[in-house]
């Protein structure tokens, strides 16, 4: 199943234990607890899966049903544009705490002949300002408020990103792409555990009047498990976009009750009927970015994403350290190579945090965002890693130029899903999507359908920084401004072999700005050691967001976190709740991963 020959893989079942999102450990060794971004979602469990192989193509999605969709989808002739689509409409349904068409997403797509890059990220309106955030004081809302506001809704992108890939790449007709979704919507799906526990757990969306009445009883209380959840306003909303487009959704009635639930919240925002029509005139078609590191070509997203630079600067800081003889043992990341890779984060997320951020308004260092991954300026940043812990890292200066902006304070960052597939083709597709924050901004649209349930909003606007000068009255360069896309960590990668441009993986997960270290954490596992899909999501949990060091509760022993703190880290044990999904290109086709945190599967046509 492994072509792993070298390595001792002992994989051991744990059952995490339910935390409310958020960091709260104690301080660890050196002094009072710094700042760490809160969990977008809370963990609800660690089942073991047994990884899938696939002789043609392969489907991994985070939950069952809409895996099962995009098989279906793949089954009757489509291609892996067609089943991202399905899959993400099921989504909304099954998951939709994570993603849906009220949010934005990241997509790449290979043809079989190059990649293409696309970016549906929400957008704020055009009369937000960099005081959007601030209260009559002048000093930032608290985070939680301005998430449950309408002030912190963007304009939705996931829908115009849908329509333009099929435009471009679909086989199936539009309408067929969108009648999964549609059939499940009015026949009702299954209330999950993992989407039931986070019910439980969340307070503000009992008070919408649209969420309140859909996902809770009279009582205030979760449907329960099992109970099917009907969702006829998200079908009578799919079925004007199957037979209108996307202008059914982004003018007419579906806006206009958009725009009426931000306005009529008790903290308004900015949206507009103006700022939801522009959105599909957007160029929705970037470049993506593309490095090579030991062998392979890995495909990114460029900026407003964060998450491809900094990646690929934690790899290459990890390339100019000494070898570890032993990066892992009994199948868990040893204390001397964890350290080499928290401190490679710590300079990498400085860089990100000062640096990055949506390349319409923000230049980037020195001109060109490959200043961050020049070899001199690596080399430079490496020589700073030495046995024992930096601390907090500074922002470099590539090629020597000081920059004018100042580094925003931590602030979380929000839940998101990942959708990889690969067609009958060989055409592969890695998809990134959100709504932000578990659940969005608490607000839900019925489309002005007057039916049950409907879509959840973004909470898009509080990626960017809430407060818009550092102390020193430098600007931020992710401070809000109208128009402007909020910078993410959403990673969706696919990589090649150098020497034949042959495809070797789709991957990505959610997870905030944890989604950096995780998707970091899989490329690792995938091309250095040797691991196969499943094997490299299983691997426990770690991250650095230049502060202290965090590794995944009840997966690593004391040895190792007191082997960490003895080098200057202070440790902190957290449930990191990623949510990874992998498909790998292997000689008899492909084996896919889904996320032991997360409900997802991977199903494709089984192997004679």
């Amino acid at each position: 199943m492994c072509p792993l020959k070298r390595i001792c893989r002992t994989f051991f079942f744990i059952a995490l234990a339910a935390t409310p999102a958020g960091f709260h450990a104690a301080p660890g060794a050196n002094g009072p607890a710094a700042a760490l971004p809160e969990q977008p979602e809370g963990a609800t469990g660690f089942t073991a899966k047994p990884g899938w192989a696939t002789a043609s193509f392969s489907v991994a999605a985070a939950n069952p049903r809409a895996t099962a969709a995009g098989y279906g989808i793949i089954r009757a002739g489509g291609s892996a544009i067609d089943a991202a689509i399905a899959v993400q409409l099921v989504l909304s349904l099954v998951e939709p705490q994570s993603s849906g068409i009220g949010g934005g997403a990241f997509l790449l797509y290979w043809d079989g002949e190059r990649v293409h890059a696309y970016n549906g990220r929400e957008t704020a309106p055009a009369a937000a300002d960099a005081n959007l955030f601030l209260d009559e004081s002048g000093e930032p809302l608290p985070f939680s408020r301005a998430v449950r506001s309408g002030l912190s809704v963007g304009v939705p992108g996931t829908l115009a990103l849908l329509k333009a890939v099929h435009g471009e790449h679909g086989v199936l007709p539009w309408e067929q792409v969108l009648a999964p979704a549609i059939e499940l919507a009015e026949s009702g799906v299954e209330m999950s555990p993992r989407l039931h526990r986070l019910l439980e757990r969340e307070n503000a969306l009992r008070r919408d009047p649209v969420a309140g009445a859909h996902y809770y009883d009279a009582n205030g209380r979760p449907h329960p498990v099992g109970y099917r959840l009907q969702n006829p306003a998200y079908a009578t909303i799919l079925r004007k976009v199957a037979k209108e487009g996307i202008a059914a959704f982004y003018e007419g009635p579906v806006a206009e009750d958009i725009v009426r639930r931000v306005a009529a919240h008790e903290r308004p925002g900015k949206l507009t009927l103006a700022d939801l029509a522009a959105y599909p005139a957007r160029e929705l078609r970037t470049e993506p970015l593309s490095h090579v590191w030991q062998g392979y070509r890995i495909y990114g997203f460029p900026p407003p994403s964060s998450g491809h630079l900094t990646i690929l600067q934690i790899l290459r800081l990890l390339d100019q350290q000494p070898p570890v003889a032993e990066p892992l043992v009994d199948g868990l990341p040893t204390s001397a190579w964890l350290h080499f890779f928290f401190e490679a984060s710590r300079l990498a997320f400085a860089d990100r945090n000062h640096y990055i951020a949506d390349p319409r308004f923000v230049d980037p260092p020195a001109g060109d965002w490959e200043t961050l991954l020049d070899a001199a300026y690596l080399a430079e940043r490496a020589a700073l890693i030495t046995g024992r812990s930096m601390g907090t890292a500074l922002p470099g200066q590539p090629r020597a130029r000081a920059s004018s902006h100042g580094s925003p304070e931590p602030q979380p960052e929000g839940g998101t899903s990942h959708i990889s597939i690969v067609d009958r083709e060989g055409r592969a597709v890695s998809m990134t999507t959100t709504i932000e924050s578990g659940f969005g901004s608490r607000i839900m649209s019925d489309g002005g359908t007057g039916l049950a349930g409907g879509f959840l909003l973004n909470n898009q606007l509080t990626d960017f920084s809430l407060r818009p000068v550092d102390a020193d009255g430098r600007p931020i360069a992710n401070r809000v401004e109208g128009g402007k896309q909020p910078r993410s960590s959403m990673s969706p990668t696919l990589v090649f072999r150098e020497d034949s441009g042959e495809f070797v993986a789709s991957l990505g997960s959610p997870g905030g700005a944890g989604i950096i270290p995780y998707t970091a954490k899989a490329l690792i596992a995938l091309l250095a050691w040797e691991l196969n899909a499943q094997e490299a999501i299983d691997l426990p949990n770690f991250a650095n967001f230049n502060g202290p060091s965090v590794l995944e509760r009840g997966r690593f022993p004391d040895e190792t976190i007191a082997a960490l703190e003895a080098m200057g880290h202070e440790v902190r044990v957290e449930a990191l709740t990623s949510g990874l999904q992998a498909i790998q290109k292997t000689e008899t086709g492909y084996f896919g991963g889904a996320d032991p945190r997360r409900e997802g599967i991977v199903m494709g046509d089984v192997p004679e």
